[in-house]
């Protein structure tokens, strides 16, 4: 089986969540996509996440797509947060489940 990795990186409310929920629904891994207004989104778990609506904490989901799985990293975009979008990328380097 084929592995991609991706990486999902932009500035504070770029919508890279949102994106992230919609790769998920488009996949077929879930049944509906989540919402950040409404603190339903798979990768922010957090309850200071849910309830700023922000990722403060970058996260790893995966979905099957054809004969690959795609594994996702959702990062933080706020610039607090920068050293874990670092982090993120020296993981994104080596990634292979």
């Amino acid at each position: 089986m084929n592995i991609i990795n991706i990486g999902i990186l932009a500035h504070v409310d770029a919508g890279k969540t949102t994106l992230t929920e919609s790769l998920l629904y488009a996949s077929g891994a879930i049944s509906e996509p989540g919402s950040v207004e409404k603190g339903t989104t798979r990768t922010d778990t957090m309850l200071l996440e849910r309830q700023r609506g922000i990722t403060i904490q970058a996260a790893v989901t995966s979905f099957q797509w054809h004969r690959c799985k795609v594994n996702i990293v959702d990062t933080p975009g706020h610039m607090d947060f920068l050293a874990e979008v670092y982090r993120s990328l020296a993981v994104l380097d080596g990634l292979s489940w």
